[in-house]
């Protein structure tokens, strides 16, 4: 299973105390939210997606997904997730270094507002619908495991980074995919209004594969 990040921009990551101890707490993901990846195609997680992962693996607390700078872990009770109506909540008990004092000190001065989880999914439901004449691909992440969540200084993708990468191949995917089974496209009004057009970058992905496979890309 290939390994995936998503970037979450929140104002609700803060640091509050329990007794003499900071506990950073926030929404590492939300579910039932529409997302645009990477111009690419829609995503959301669907609530209870990560039920079994959260009950059953050692997951991290990681600063900009750093193995050098870990906040905690689940098994030893320094990270506790939780599922809830809204998404993925997360509550850490960081170390005493100094590594995570200086976090703690970055989300309190708001140098720092974002979340992020690691992840690869396991099951998911793809979708083809049609908003203003454009088909647009939709992906629901049913069920997922994850490796990670924490707190990072830039909570959107660059075109170099490997989150982008992975998108590309998700992406691809999708489109061998839909050569091999057509799918219907559903055309939902409901969101019309939120739904960006498939973007050149997509198209040109699409185009690709179809060449690759053969087919008629006039």
């Amino acid at each position: 299973m290939k390994r995936e990040r998503r970037f979450i921009p929140v104002d609700d990551i803060e640091v509050r105390a329990d007794g003499d101890a900071p506990v950073i707490e926030g929404y590492a993901a939300r579910f039932n939210k529409w997302a645009d990846i990477g111009g690419m195609f829609r995503e959301r997680i669907a609530a209870g997606a990560f039920a079994d992962t959260i009950a059953d693996d050692d997951i991290r607390a990681l600063f900009n997904h750093d193995p050098n700078f870990v906040l905690g872990r689940t098994s030893n009770g320094s990270l506790r997730l939780n599922e809830d109506n809204k998404g993925l909540f997360m509550e850490n008990t960081p170390p005493g270094t100094q590594a995570a004092n200086d976090v703690i000190a970055l989300i309190d001065r708001r140098d720092v507002t974002g979340q992020s989880f690691g992840f690869s999914v396991q099951e998911e439901k793809w979708a083809t619908k049609e908003i203003d004449g454009t088909p647009t691909e939709h992906r629901t992440i049913t069920k997922a495991r994850l490796y990670d969540v924490g707190p990072v200084t830039y909570p959107a993708y660059s075109v170099t980074d490997v989150s982008t990468r992975s998108f590309e191949e998700v992406y691809e995917a999708r489109m061998e995919q839909l050569i091999d089974e057509p799918s219907e496209t559903v055309v939902d009004d409901e969101e019309r209004e939120e739904t960006p057009v498939m973007t050149s970058k997509a198209n040109s992905l699409y185009l690709r594969n179809r060449h690759d496979k053969g087919g008629d890309s006039s």
